[in-house]
Parts: C-alpha cells; sequence; structure tokens
C-alpha cells in the first residue's frame, strides 16, 4: 500500500511558503513618496543653554586668536561677557596634548567639571590641579562633590584655602603656557580681560607657590605635587615666598 500524500497546512490554506516568510505589506501602512509623512523618522537637535555659550565663546575667541601660539608671547584679550573663562584653556588643548595643569579659581560651574572629566578620560590632559576658595565647599556642594570624585577617579589634587586668585596653568607637549585672568571658571556675562602667555620661568613661578598652599581639604595630601619645572628650578616643598593658607575660623 502506497503511503497517502498529507499536505502541509500552508497548502491547505492556499499560502505558498515564500510567501509565509515574508508576509506582505499594508500599502495603507506606508506614505505616498509625495506625502509629507513619507519621512518615518524625524529628527529635531536641540542643546542646553550652556552648551550654546560654549560654542559660540569658542568661535568667538578662534576669530580673535592665531591657531598657533608663539613662544614668549603674551596675548591680551578683553571680551564682553561672549567668551567663558574655560574656553581659553580649551583653545589650548586643541591644539597640544597637556601633561599637567592648575586651575585656581574662586569657584567653577558644575558643567565645566564636567568638561574637564570628559578631557582626563579621552588623554587630553594626564592631570590637572584644583585651587579653589573657601566659598567652593560651603556654596557650591554640588560642584565641590562632584570635583573631589573627579580627583579621586585620575588621582588629581584639589585644595581649599582663601583664594579669589584667577589662574591656569599649562604644561604641554610643546609648550608651556599661563593664563590669567579676571574670570571665575564659569559663564558670566559681564566684561573680562584675560592673558594667555607663553612663558616656562613665569609657569614654574606660580607652580611654586601653589605648591606651598596648604589645604582646608586634607583628603588629597597624599597626592604628590607636580614638580616637574619647566626651568628645572624650585623644590618639592617650596621656597620661602610660598604662601600658607590661614586656618579656617
Amino acid at each position: 500500500m502506497e503511503d497517502q500524500y498529507i499536505p502541509s497546512i500552508l497548502e491547505i490554506m492556499g499560502i505558498e511558503p515564500a510567501e509565509a516568510q515574508q508576509p506582505k505589506q499594508k500599502k495603507k501602512d506606508l506614505p505616498e513618496q509625495d506625502d509629507p509623512l513619507y519621512e518615518i523618522v524625524k529628527v529635531k537637535k536641540t542643546m542646553t543653554i550652556h552648551q550654546a555659550r560654549r560654542i559660540n565663546s569658542e568661535l568667538t575667541l578662534e576669530k580673535s586668536l592665531p591657531w598657533h601660539f608663539e613662544p614668549g608671547v603674551s596675548y591680551h584679550c578683553v571680551s564682553f561677557g561672549d567668551v567663558d573663562s574655560l574656553t581659553y584653556l580649551r583653545v589650548i588643548v586643541k591644539q597640544q596634548r597637556i601633561r599637567y595643569a592648575v586651575i585656581s579659581t574662586w569657584c567653577m560651574s558644575l558643567e565645566d567639571i564636567k568638561e574637564i572629566d570628559s578631557w582626563l578620560e579621552a588623554g587630553y590632559i594626564h592631570r590637572i590641579d584644583f585651587f579653589c576658595g573657601e566659598i567652593f565647599r560651603g556654596t557650591y556642594t554640588k560642584e565641590y562633590n562632584e570635583m573631589k570624585e573627579l580627583c579621586r577617579k585620575y588621582g588629581c589634587k584639589m585644595s581649599i584655602f582663601r583664594n579669589h586668585s584667577k589662574i591656569m596653568l599649562v604644561y604641554g607637549e610643546r609648550f608651556n603656557a599661563v593664563i590669567e585672568s579676571s574670570a571665575n571658571v564659569n559663564t558670566n556675562p559681564r566684561t573680562e580681560q584675560t592673558c594667555i602667555t607663553l612663558d616656562d620661568g613665569l609657569c614654574d613661578f606660580y607652580l611654586e607657590f601653589f605648591n606651598g598652599i596648604i589645604s582646608f581639604e586634607r583628603e588629597f595630601d597624599h597626592v604628590e605635587k607636580w614638580t616637574d619645572y619647566a626651568t628645572g628650578h624650585g623644590s618639592e616643598k617650596g621656597q620661602e615666598s610660598n604662601k600658607r593658607a590661614e586656618t579656617p575660623v
């Protein structure tokens, strides 16, 4: 007795196997090409106010400063609230990798701390130390805690003392620089002046001063001070000209 042929369920339903693998899409599910809805996914790009100001700040400064800085030259800048302080450091970060940097400021914004974290993560900066005013710890709690986490993560140093100076030091692969400014490291819509100077001796002068600071914040006392002076001068403990921070009341 011959085996009886048993049709599959697809054959019984009158469906070819190829049709079962690729079900037909209803025409009404897709708009016509001339229909405004033909682009199934639409995207709108937005940015925060801080991002917009940062971009405008960088574009404004790039129009005014040369792309390559010259050793021994100072660049004096006056801005009318359209350039934030960190942009000056950002310009140097775009020119070279930085072995070591210092930021001295009364206070600092959370967005700028996060941007510096991204530079450290990407390897643009090997190490950066912070010297902040006594107001930073008590008034800017979120920023203070974010900076502490950054320092713990990358082995950097944070010092708190009676500070109102606005100075940045840069020890780079190609040149060293000092950034002296009237502005704190935050977005400020006021007129500010800034001077960028490419001078090894001036870098070491400030570095030796900051290496002599004794901080109210003692968590990072174990972090070794940066002593790779550009001119070969200075000492780890600093000279008599170094200032000791006053004990907080």
